[in-house]
Order: structure tokens, then sequence, then C-alpha cells
């Protein structure tokens, strides 16, 4: 069976795509650069040492931790993640219309079909970009109608309903699910974490009521620590996204109940409802992280 996958899917789509899974990747490792250097300077302020040496390496480390915050500040690598997301999905929906035959390319030769795709990728390119002016030029040469859309187009109305059933509807489904309880189970791991940091602060606090003396009791490192853990529950909005990905998860399982159109022209109009609750989940899904 033909399969639309992302390597078969147009070069522009896996340009977009590269280009957001490095911009997350830099997001994330950015972030995590800063809290892992500011946990260690809370570590150093304990019981510094007396020597011009400690306080160099000190400041330097403080230095770094403010240089990525420039570099995140600068550069905006989750707005670039964002925006190669939405351009990437918003490729994918096109290329799942045009290769299901369905509006607006359902209609004359396949020519015009390639006419139409081709303006609508310009419109999409033209409305990011942000992120179109950061893409590699990895798949520059490559087309942007595969092989594999324009075989899955002429296949029959039934081979193309199933397929879109499978590849399409059950892909995003089991996606989704998977996704919400990934996120979930994030959520608890990341939330017991820093619940026990902030007990551990506590203890440490309580600990120092009856030895004001003591110095070594890491009570200001594992408050940073528990900010980093609360900060991290809040950039990666774990619960929020385990809720909305089960909900859309159980939305596309009751769009699969409706595949079983019996004419071209219903199943172009279930195949646009379906790629429009796509799109949706995920217009709203950047506006929350954009928010």
């Amino acid at each position: 069976m033909i399969q639309l996958t992302p390597e078969t899917l147009p070069a522009l789509y896996r340009s977009a795509d590269r280009l957001s899974a490095e911009s997350q990747n830099t997001y994330f490792r950015l972030i995590f650069l800063e809290y892992s250097l500011l946990i260690v300077c809370a570590l150093m302020s304990m019981k510094p040492v007396e020597e011009g040496w400690y306080f160099t390496l000190y400041t330097v480390l403080f230095v770094l931790a403010l240089s990525s915050f420039i570099y995140r500040y600068v550069n905006k690598p989750e707005q670039v993640w964002y925006q190669a997301r939405a351009l990437a999905e918003s490729i994918k929906t096109l290329a799942w219309k045009f290769s299901m035959r369905a509006a607006p390319f359902d209609e004359g030769s396949v020519a015009k079909a390639h006419s139409e795709f081709a303006e609508r990728i310009q419109k999409v390119l033209s409305a990011n970009t942000f992120a179109g002016s950061k893409l590699p030029a990895e798949w520059g040469d490559k087309p942007q109608v595969t092989p594999q859309m324009l075989s899955l187009r002429e296949k029959k109305l039934t081979e193309r309903r199933e397929i879109y059933a499978e590849q399409r509807i059950q892909n995003q489904r089991s996606w989704y699910a998977k996704k919400s309880g990934f996120n979930k189970r994030c959520a608890n791991y990341w939330s017991a974490a820093c619940i026990c940091t902030y007990l551990l602060a506590v203890i440490s606090s309580m600990i120092r009521i009856d030895n004001p003396t003591w110095s070594f009791l890491p009570t200001e490192p594992l408050i940073v620590v528990a900010a980093a853990f609360l900060g991290w529950i809040q950039i990666k909005k774990f619960n929020e996204l385990a809720s909305s990905y089960i909900l859309t998860a159980h939305e596309i399982g009751l769009l699969h109940q409706k595949i079983n159109s019996s004419s071209e022209e219903a199943f172009s109009r279930f195949v646009n409802d379906s790629e429009q609750a796509f799109s949706r989940e995920h217009t709203q899904w950047v506006a929350r992280f954009n928010a």
C-alpha cells in the first residue's frame, strides 16, 4: 500500500518540519542550560572558597546564564518553532487534500490541480515569512508534488477512503491519544519532583531554626531547584496539553465514524471537515504557546 509519510510529503513540509524540530530543541536546551547554571551558582553560594578563582568561576557561570537568556530573547527560537510547525502542518493538510482529490483540488485536470496546489503553497509560505526565511536548504531541489501523492490521487474512491482512514484519521487519533498519556505522566513526575524539593527545603529551613550557624544546609539551592521545576512545568504545559489532546483524540474518533462517503463530493467534504478539525487544534496549540 502506498503511504504518505513525512518522506513522501512536499519538500517544503520536510524543511519546515526539520526547522521546527531544531528550533524546539534549541529553545528547551537553552532553558535547561539557564536553570542548570543558576542551580550550580546557588550551590556554590553555600560555602564559598576564599580564593579569587572561585569567585571568577562563580561570575562566569552567571554571565553564561545571562548570555543564554539574551540569545533566547534576541533569536526567539520558540517563535521559529511555533511558526515552522504551523507552516509544516498547513502544507501537510494541502498535501492530503490534493492526494485525496478533495476541494479545491477535485475539479479539472491534473495540471490544474498542480497549479492550484502551487498557488496554495505560495500563499501559506507568504503568510509565514518569519519561519520561511529560516528554512534549511536541504530539500530545496525536491518536488512539492511527490510521486506518492500523484499515485494516491489516481486510486479509486474506495481505496482512497481506506488509505485516508488508516494513514490520516487513525494516525492522528493515535498520536493525540499517545501524547495525552505522555503529558499526563510527565505532569505527575515533575509535580512530584517539585513537591519533594519543596519538602526538602522546608526540612532544611526547620533544621536551621535550631542550628542557625550551619552554613552547609542547602535551603537556598533547593528553593532554586523547586523554582526551576515549577518553571519547567509551566513552560511545557503538561496538564493543559494532556486535556486538550485527549479531547482531540475523541473528536477524531467521532470523525472516523462518518467516513463512509459513497460519492466523490461527499468524500471531499469529509476530508475538508477532517483537515479543518486538525488545523483548528493546531491553531489553538500555537495560540496557547504564544500566550
